[in-house]
Parts: C-alpha cells; structure tokens; sequence
C-alpha cells in the first residue's frame, strides 16, 4: 500500500499519520519526489482501514498495492485447501454433491429424501432448518428440531449434513453439524462471522446477492482471522437486471476465486437459476469451470414443499442429472465423493 501525499501538508500531520501507522506494527518508507511526496508502508496492511487514512489531513489517495485478504489469498498459500469432513474431502480434485431439501418439514420427507440422494450418488445432506425468508409470513424452518431430524438422516444414511445459521447466538445447536453454511443474505453479518471463526467447525460461506467477489473473500477473511482456516466458499448467484431467472449465476466466479484463493469452492445452480430446467445444465457448467462441489435441491415432492418448491427436483430428476455429472467427471479424470 502507497500513501500519495498532499502538496500542502503540514510536516506536523505525517509525523502524527506515521506514528499512528507504527502503532499497527507497519514500517514507512517516506519518498520524497519533485512533484509528489509518497509513504510506503511495509508489513501486513490487511488491517488498515483505508476510510481512517483518508481522514487524515495530509492525505490525498491511497493505493493497495496488493490484496487487502491474506489468509485466503493464493499467493501466501499456493497449494489448494483440502478440508476434510469425516471421510469426505473438498478441495483435494474430487467433485462433492450436497443434495436435500431446501427446507427440513417432517422426519419422513428429510430421511426419505436422504435416503434416495446417497443412492443417486450424493456424497452429503444438506437441509434448511433455520430458513431465511424474504417475507415474515413465510415458513421459517423447524428451528432446533429440524437439526434434530437433520441428524437422524444423517444416523440412516451415513451423509455428512450442511445447515445454515443464522444468528451466533444458535452455535451450540450446531455442535453436531458437519458443516455450518452462512447464507447470502448473512455474508456480511461480521459478528457471525468472528463467532464461526472461533469454532472448530467447516463453513460454507454464500457469496451475498449483491456482493463481488473481493468482498466475499474479505468475509473468509472475518472467519480466518479468528483462527478457523476451514471455509468453503460458494457462488450462488448474484443479482442483475435479468428476471426470467431468480439470480444470474456467476459461472466466472469460479476460475476467478481459483485464481485469487486457495479456498475450495462450492456452486448452487439451484439458488442461481431458481428453475429445475436450469440445474443440469448450470451444474455441468460448474464442473467444467472447476467448482469442487456441487449444492443441489432436492425434495421427496417439490409440489409440496414449504418452501421454494419451483427449484427443487425430484428424486428421479437428480438420479438423471446424477448420471449426466458422472459422464462429464469421467471425461475429466475425476471422481465423485
């Protein structure tokens, strides 16, 4: 990071700007110029805040030289995370399929509809049991008891599950969850975030309906500096201008987030496009852009669903996209679970 100086500013100003910035442990290098007066700062300035620095009277701009993210940065970690979750592993080159219903409704729907994902193929249960809605009236999840019924299927067929939080106050409800996934609408609750940073639990963070993806690695970043390096990060559409689908997924954000960090990623075709004629399709693109797992919905009878029944498939829906994700993993050279 370079601060560029202003003309005017008083000798007063950047002694008093460099000892606020070596009280956070980073070094200056004071350039002066013919036309221009420049402070470059070595060490980490991931925790600068840029808004601060701009307060100061003697600054005119500021420039990052590098990535304001570190622990989910590439660059100072250029292997791949491999995180791993009972037996199954993401990140290691396998392709993992988390299936289930967008929302956990009764012990028959959950345990049926797991039971038929693990024979098409999936490799771990997913299940609302806290479900954001955008309308109060809306069904809001079995709560407490939807995590219980969660854990029976997973007792019935050996799945690893994934279920959202939503508030940090709900964790220890979580201490049996395989994966705690942060939804869209949470991405940016940092308070969340540092809580989940704090446990010793895998998270599967959303990227934010309206968010880029320096802002979703930013939110890895929320979890990592508190210590839990085990954060999945996943592309389930963003908001547009489109309206014949529910979200316009993202496909490039995979490659790029391949690019940028080292953090396994996840894609949803099913909240990205908000129709099951998309998902094969959508969830084929992903493979073919590189995403390490797939979250796909799937309910035991989407007519009757309590929530977002129009993107949920049926059982034999899956097994038929199940078959095609086969072919084109097998085309690749990878494996499935």
């Amino acid at each position: 990071m370079i601060i560029i100086l202003k003309n005017n500013a008083k000798e007063k100003s950047i002694v008093k700007l460099e000892e606020l910035l070596q009280a956070k442990h980073i070094k200056t290098n004071h350039i002066q110029g013919i036309n221009q007066n420049i402070i470059g700062l070595i060490g980490d300035t991931s925790c600068i805040d840029m808004d601060n620095l701009y307060a100061q009277d003697c600054v005119e701009s500021v420039k990052r030289v590098q990535e304001p993210y570190k622990n989910s940065n590439r660059k100072f970690h250029p292997d791949n995370t491999v995180i791993s979750i009972g037996n199954t592993k993401i990140g290691d080159g396998s392709l993992q399929i988390i299936a289930g219903p967008c929302s956990v409704e009764s012990e028959e729907q959950i345990i049926t509809t797991a039971i038929a994902c693990k024979q098409a193929g999936a490799t771990m249960l997913r299940g609302g049991a806290f479900k954001p809605r955008t309308s109060p009236y809306s069904f809001q999840g079995l709560k407490d008891e939807g995590i219980k019924l969660l854990l029976k299927a997973k007792a019935e067929t050996g799945l690893p599950i994934v279920t959202e939080i939503m508030s940090q106050s709900d964790i220890d409800l979580f201490t049996d969850v395989d994966v705690i996934q942060v939804g869209a609408r949470n991405m940016q609750n940092f308070e969340l975030l540092k809580s989940l940073g704090r446990c010793n639990k895998p998270i599967l963070l959303k990227r934010g309906l309206a968010n880029t993806l320096e802002e979703l690695l930013m939110s890895a970043e929320y979890i990592m500096s508190e210590g839990n390096m085990n954060v999945i990060l996943c592309e389930r559409g963003i908001r547009t201008f489109e309206t014949m689908t529910r979200n316009t997924f993202d496909v490039s954000a995979i490659p790029l987030l391949k690019e940028k960090s080292h953090l396994p990623i996840c894609a949803d075709p099913s909240h990205a496009t908000g129709k099951t004629s998309l998902i094969e399709s959508m969830s084929l693109a992903a493979i073919a852009a590189g995403t390490d797992a797939l979250e796909i919905e799937v309910h035991n009878d989407p007519r009757s669903a309590l929530s977002d029944g129009g993107q949920q498939l049926t059982p034999a829906m899956f097994s038929d996209i199940m078959e095609k994700i086969r072919g084109l993993c097998n085309y690749f050279g990878r494996k499935i679970g």
